[in-house]
């Protein structure tokens, strides 16, 4: 049996996936995942509980999480040779603790705000996105001061930890901006852009960005017309 990738195209955490996907070619039966759609919702749920996307389905096996949905392509599905986890031990704990630090202070307090905006105004919570807004500067200077001596998040190659950066960076941006005291991770973030993997995730979800609360704040080439 194919494996079977239920994802979101506007996701982040989708996003993660698929440019793990791209970067190992890796064939995927690529779902699209409606949560509004009862049936496809029940389903879902009956498989993976939380309702999180995305996830993973090998031959009946569930492989939840973005982090772990990547290593068990990396382990299972992967060319020889082809990885996003080192075999080194210390740098393998490096790509980790970098893409748990995107994970936990880019990608959320992104979604976030986001999530805010998709509220109705009585709904709001002004202090959340403040503080949100905080982290994701907080971050920023972290990640600025990490690359100082590498070309990829975690060293010298491409890895998982990059596979967080690109959507938790791209959709972050919309709403903090890089500023000049961010060369380095600006710096970073074209070259990301320009990587092969992520430029297909991100025009394949093309279409769907006119739906993306922060479009305005989008890079010229992705703002609906």
């Amino acid at each position: 049996m194919a494996l079977i990738f239920h994802f979101h195209p506007l996701s982040s955490f989708c996003h993660k996936a698929l440019i793990a996907l791209n970067e190992l070619e890796v064939e995927a039966d690529r779902r699209f995942l409606d949560l509004g759609d009862e049936a496809q919702r029940a389903d879902f749920l009956a498989r993976w509980p939380t309702g999180k996307m995305p996830l993973l389905i090998d031959d009946g096996r569930v492989v939840p999480e973005t982090s772990i949905i990547i290593e068990y392509l990396a382990r299972h599905h992967a060319r020889p040779g082809q990885t996003l986890i080192p075999l080194d031990a210390d740098a393998a704990l490096e790509v980790r603790l970098m893409d748990r630090l995107l994970d936990l202070y880019v990608m959320l307090p992104m979604q976030a705000i986001v999530g805010d905006r998709l509220r109705e105004e009585e709904d709001r919570d002004p202090f959340t996105v403040e503080r949100s807004r905080d982290t994701l500067a907080m971050a920023y200077g972290m990640l600025e001061g990490k690359l100082a001596d590498r070309a990829w998040m975690a060293g010298a190659a491409f890895s998982m930890a990059d596979c967080a950066a690109a959507p938790s960076l791209f959709y972050a941006t919309t709403i903090v901006p890089f500023t000049a005291e961010h060369p380095r991770l600006a710096a970073y973030f074209a070259r990301l852009m320009q990587r092969p993997s992520v430029a297909r995730t991100l025009d394949e979800a093309r279409p769907y960005f006119q739906f993306y609360p922060y479009r305005e704040g989008l890079p010229a080439q992705f703002r609906p017309a």
